[in-house]
């Protein structure tokens, strides 16, 4: 009863605290600023306003503005603290005035001297020569300071002399100050050399924040100008992340870390001697975390532990807060034993001279009785005799709560009743070698000093074990096939099962298209499609019931067509042949019987097969010799490998290898000719192709004689692409027979010759012209020529040209008609109704045709009548058809009809010609006929009509009259 009122004062307290807070935010919202350490009461000032969280400044003032800013984030459930930020105003005031000469001599060094001026912000200096726009350019004899300001010349010269004014620039305002012009005057004495005078130096020490980028600077006065180098104090080298700038008078070094702390010397040297600046570098940086605290729930009266650490330079200090105030000053927070008020927002800080973090995590105190409503006894637990039976009670409850079990109705605790049973100190019940009596009713109670609560279910104990009856077993099976692994059981009815299987480990998922789950409810069968080479493993199939797991397993072996052979390489290679040597892919669970080797070329339509020494390969030779290649060709080489399943992928292809170049071993094919001009002989072949050229430099030698003579005439031609060569000679008489053999050479040798063939040399154009030339019009589109036969001509008549054309003014619209041999006629077609037409006739041979005969012309005759024969009739007697139609009337430019006929189709086409305008057709057979009747004219046959269908059996059909008859 204590406890309890306890718990409740502390609710009540932390009520009133939640109630407060409330009002706090609903008064302040859900955060505070403070300006160095003072809170800011935003209901007093006009110019502050809060927004979301972001402090907003209006009309920004230095010396009320200017300090320390910090953010208190709060809720319901504490306060935190921001880092600290601070604001601060860029200015730039610089009071001028008169500057006094500065006299100095030829020779010797000099600093004119900016002055600082009064200033918050980065600064920039330069500075200007007599005018402004001439600003002074630094190099080993002049330096601009960015630390002091002032200009220095390490040796004066007369080109010196003038005005120079001092330039600073503010780099946040952007503002820019000049000081009053000094001038620099020369005196009449000059000065002599001396050894250097360091004026620019870096301090002793100078403290440098990691990451960020350190600037040294060193510079000497002398005469001569003295040359500036830098060094490590311990002799290191400088990394080459290091710059030198402006003749190395300036060093930087980017991203400054630990190691690059130490000393640094400056020595500035001339002839007269040397000097060094010394000074050294130290490490700072502000603190970083490397252990922080989580957020932690924790039960009332449980020990809180919670420590942070970070590095720095220098080390920092820690101090911890809670809703943003004070509560302990060390590296550690501990309470041994936490009540509610404990409960809040707690913040690590760590600091040092150079930077302070805040790390933030929140403590939850815990107390409640307990609560069954997550985690409840299962409503019914079934067990297998003989195992062993866990019973959770786990409560929600802080502190943890009190567990006491109880079956059925018995008074005693379970504990006091068997020695099979055991509880353990989380409230976990075990019943081990668990029996048929062991069922029942379990209630467990839980009991803390905030309240009670229980939880019961039903043990229920099956005495039928489950098996499998049926299960996978090992085997091997070849790609592309389908299976199903069997996993069949029988179990107790009383149990709830499932299966699920796995491959190699892993379990196989429902939507794996190979996969498909089969059969009844007790039976888990796995149906595997289309089976790959990655299939291929450990299945095992896995049984759950309420009870128990139980497994079986199998391997499957998948075969298939061997994989790609590999490193396929060039070993040797000749002008006809080339070693190979491969590695073997995998066999995929059936041996490589043998291999194939296959080569493609640039002349090639893709892989081709090729013979090889062995001709047959076997599974175990790694090596073989391809024979019969083509010289001077870049071959490229794949091997394919061979099992019992199936011929494999090929190998990725060898390198491109080029065969040795020999003597050409193809002779041209088809040499012929004849034809060209007067006294030439045209020889004319098939072009070797370029895969058996053979090697560089090819060409092709010509061989001629007169045929019976003994002496050959050579040419050469070394295009190899050529397949014609024209031998000029005016001795040459017309188409006289020639001896004549074309063979190959390269750079290699000369190749055989073609068989000898006769070839003529050009003859000349029939001289004699053809008489009795005359002409008639056969039809509308067709005119027919005659001519006489050339008898006596000295020249090769080969046959005849007609030439023809519709216009006598242009000849040069012509038609060509020509007939071979000694014909003397000829057909001249597809020409236009009633037109006239010129015709002349020549011989011609293959030199070209001889002259023109006399011009002639002809008529061709009217077109035929357009319109078909009309009203056509037609009588089916036995056999006997008998067909009727209206005469036909030609138009007065059409030819007069001079008859009709009339065309049966059924196996063959039949025509009968009549003057009449009846016909009598016997119909043999018993099919179907087709007819079709058309007007007869001197210009041809007129337009028919449209097709008649007929059938025997009709019983009347007319067309437009039909008469059928037994």
């Amino acid at each position: 009863t204590l406890e309890k009122l306890r718990f409740s004062i502390l609710m009540l307290q932390k009520h009133a605290s939640y109630m407060l807070s409330h009002l706090q935010m609903i008064v302040f919202g859900h955060h505070r600023w403070s300006l160095n350490g003072t809170l800011i009461d935003f209901r007093m000032d006009s110019r502050r306003l809060l927004s979301g969280g972001n402090l907003i400044i209006r009309n920004l003032d230095r010396n009320q503005d200017a300090g320390t800013y910090q953010c208190t984030a709060f809720n319901t459930q504490g306060a935190v603290l921001s880092r600290r930020a601070s604001l601060k105003f860029a200015y730039l005031e610089f009071q001028t005035q008169m500057r006094s000469p500065v006299s100095v001599r030829e020779g010797q060094g000099v600093v004119l001297l900016c002055g600082k001026p009064a200033y918050s912000g980065d600064l920039t200096f330069a500075w200007v020569f007599n005018e402004y726009t001439y600003f002074v350019q630094q190099d080993n004899r002049r330096f601009v300071s960015q630390e002091t300001g002032n200009l220095y010349i390490a040796k004066v010269e007369p080109s010196d002399v003038g005005n120079y004014t001092c330039v600073v620039t503010n780099r946040v305002t952007r503002e820019k100050v000049n000081s009053s012009p000094t001038p620099l005057v020369l005196r009449t004495d000059a000065m002599g050399e001396y050894e250097p005078k360091i004026e620019v130096h870096f301090p002793d020490t100078v403290p440098a924040a990691k990451g960020s980028i350190v600037t040294l600077e060193c510079f000497a006065l002398g005469n001569p100008v003295p040359q500036i180098t830098w060094r490590r104090a311990n002799g290191t080298p400088f990394p080459s992340k290091v710059k030198m700038k402006n003749s190395n008078v300036v060093l930087e070094i980017p991203s400054f870390q630990q190691e690059d702390a130490g000393g640094y010397d400056c020595l500035a040297e001339n002839k007269m001697g040397k000097n060094v600046a010394r000074g050294r570098l130290l490490f700072h940086a502000k603190p970083q975390w490397i252990q922080t605290m989580r957020d932690s729930a924790l039960a009332i009266n449980e020990r809180l532990f919670w420590e942070c650490k970070a590095n720095g330079k220098p080390k920092p200090s820690y101090s911890w807060l809670k809703n943003g105030e004070v509560h302990i000053e060390n590296g550690a927070l501990s309470i041994a034993a936490v009540n509610l008020s404990d409960a809040g927002m707690y913040q690590c800080v760590a600091e040092n001279k150079h930077g302070v973090i805040y790390f933030s995590a929140e403590l939850v105190v815990l107390a409640s009785p307990p609560d069954f409503s997550k985690n409840p006894l299962r409503a019914l637990l079934k067990a297998r005799a003989g195992s062993m039976v866990t019973m959770e009670c786990k409560p929600q409850a802080y502190p943890q709560a009190i567990s006491l079990w109880k079956k059925g109705n018995e008074p005693r605790q379970l504990c006091h009743l068997s020695n099979r049973l055991t509880l353990l100190p989380d409230g976990t019940l075990k019943i081990s070698n668990v029996t048929k009596t062991d069922g029942g009713i379990f209630s467990c109670q839980a009991q803390n000093q905030f309240g009670t609560a229980s939880t019961s279910g039903t043990l229920l104990v099956t005495t039928d074990p489950t098996k499998i009856t049926l299960g996978p077993v090992d085997m091997e099976i070849i790609v592309g096939e389908s299976i199903v692994l069997p996993c069949q059981i029988t179990l107790d009815p009383a149990l709830d099962v499932s299966f699920f299987w796995t491959f190699n480990g892993h379990v196989i998922s429902k939507a794996d298209k190979h996969y498909e789950h089969v059969g009844g409810p007790t039976s888990g069968d796995l149906m595997i499609r289309n089976i790959q080479l990655n299939h291929a493993g450990k299945y095992v199939c896995v049984v759950d019931t309420d009870v128990e797991s139980l497994s079986t397993s199998a391997f499957l072996n998948v075969k298939g067509p061997p994989g790609p052979p590999d490193m396929v390489a060039v070993e040797e290679i000749t002008d006809s042949t080339a070693q190979l040597s491969w590695t073997s892919g995998p066999n995929n669970g059936s041996p490589i019987t043998s291999y194939i080797i296959q080569t493609k070329t640039p002349f090639t339509v893709g892989w081709q097969a090729v013979d090889t020494v062995p001709e047959v390969i076997d599974g175990n030779t790694l090596t073989a010799t391809v024979v019969n290649l083509n010289a001077w060709v870049e071959y490229e080489f794949r091997v394919v490998a061979r099992n019992a399943v199936g011929m494999g992928e090929p190998s990725p292809a060898s390198l491109k290898t080029r065969t040795e170049d020999a003597v050409p071993d193809t002779a041209p094919a088809n040499v012929g000719g004849g034809g060209g001009a007067k006294s030439e002989l045209v020889i004319t072949w098939e072009s070797v192709p370029e895969e058996l050229q053979n090697g560089d430099g090819f060409g092709y030698i010509i061989a001629l004689r007169p045929l019976g003579e003994v002496t050959w005439t050579h040419a050469v031609t070394s295009t190899p692409g050529v397949s014609r060569f024209v031998y000029q000679n005016d001795s040459i008489p017309p188409f006289y027979p020639f001896s004549v053999k074309v063979g190959a050479y390269n750079t290699k040798g000369q190749g055989p010759f073609s068989p000898v063939t006769t070839v003529f040399s050009a003859e000349e154009e029939p001289s004699g012209v053809p008489g009795g030339v005359w002409a008639r019009s056969v039809s509308a589109s067709e005119i027919e020529v005659y001519w006489q036969c050339l008898v006596s001509t000295p020249e090769r008549v080969l046959g005849y040209e007609v030439v023809y054309w519709e216009d006598d003014t242009k000849p040069e619209t012509v038609g060509k008609v020509r007939v071979s041999g000694n014909q003397t006629t000829a057909y001249i077609t597809g020409l236009k109704a009633y037109s006239q037409y010129f015709l002349t006739v020549s011989a011609f041979n293959t030199a070209g045709t001889g002259p023109l005969s006399p011009t002639i012309n002809a008529t061709s005759k009217k077109p035929p009548p357009e319109q078909a024969p009309l009203n056509v009739e037609w009588t089916l007697i036995g056999s006997k058809l008998i067909v009727h139609w209206d005469s036909v009337v030609a138009m007065e430019m059409e030819s007069k009809v001079t008859g009709y006929q009339v065309r049966n189709r059924h196996k063959e086409v039949n025509s009968v010609t009549t003057i009449e305008t009846t016909v009598e057709v016997v119909l043999p057979g018993s099919d179907d006929y087709v007819i079709q009747v058309w007007a007869l004219s001197d210009g041809g046959p007129g337009t028919p009509t449209d097709p008649i269908g007929i059938h025997r059996l009709s019983k009347s059909c007319t067309q437009p009259f039909c008469l059928i008859l037994p």
